[in-house]
């Protein structure tokens, strides 16, 4: 039987609306597995109160002891010099946070990614997805620790629209608001990031934006780095996040391990 278009078009949006709830239905399950596999980036210096200090968010990958995030995240002062240790956050109970030391294997400091290598036992892990099938409309979720550990170590979820799929820099309409990092963009070719109309927080940096559904991560959110940039002309800030694409953070695991200096 052939259906009048009217009828075509009321079924179309019965079915969207059903898978609508039906990913709105699956997400408590998606975000209940994707926690575990959620960790916070901290730094341990001894004789400071408090000793551990949070600086940003990430997530395993691979064999459990792959950890992603952001660049900035651990581009510190202390770190760089060793006078602080590198370690990540985790907790089974969420009352109180484990710290388990991190190396940095690998940086990519353009897109604002860094590879980190953790002790210990596996953690679980989350499945890298393909961002190359984002669309702007998509809705997404992501999850990290926003407000880091003044609240105590609990993760916060967000939902997040995909509003555009956009270059990480855009031409400046005149030359005095270039800045030497907006310059650096326009040399290079740019890539492209996800602008999303969910709200994140500086914690946020290096949180997993994932598929509702699946739990496959799309892309990381990028806070500091990426607004250097697009938000540069700006006097207050926005509230827009951004998101660095999946597909770099499998350009950077593909990657041979960065050797240690010669001394």
């Amino acid at each position: 039987m052939r259906l009048p278009p009217i009828g075509l078009a009321c079924l179309s949006l019965a079915f969207a609306a059903c898978s609508l709830s039906v990913r709105a239905e699956d997400l408590p399950g998606t975000i209940a597995k994707v926690k575990p596999a959620v960790v916070g980036i901290a730094t341990l210096k001894k004789g400071r109160t408090p000793p551990i200090l949070f600086i940003g968010t990430g997530f395993v990958v691979g064999d459990g002891l792959t950890v992603i995030t952001n660049a900035h995240v651990v581009k510190q002062p202390g770190i760089d010099d060793g006078s602080e240790l590198l370690g990540v956050l985790t907790s089974s109970n969420q009352a109180a946070a484990d710290m388990r030391s991190a190396t940095i294997v690998n940086t990519d400091r353009e897109r604002d990614l860094a590879q980190l290598r953790i002790a210990g036992t596996p953690l679980p892990t989350l499945k890298l997805g393909n961002s190359d099938s984002v669309l702007e409309g998509h809705s997404l979720v992501f999850t990290g620790f926003p407000l880091g550990m003044i609240l105590g170590f609990h993760h916060v979820t967000h939902r997040a629209l995909v509003a555009a799929i956009t270059p990480v820099v855009d031409p400046a309409p005149t030359s005095q608001i270039l800045n030497p990092k907006m310059i650096a963009q326009l040399r290079s070719a740019p890539y492209k990031v996800f602008q999303l109309d969910g709200t994140a927080y500086p914690g946020s940096s290096g949180s997993p934006l994932y598929d509702p559904a699946t739990g496959e991560v799309l892309g990381i959110i990028n806070k500091v780095a990426v607004k250097g940039t697009k938000e540069a002309a700006l006097t207050q800030p926005s509230g827009i996040t951004y998101a660095i694409p999946a597909r770099h953070i499998h350009e950077l695991l593909d990657r041979q391990p960065a050797q240690p200096a010669a001394k």
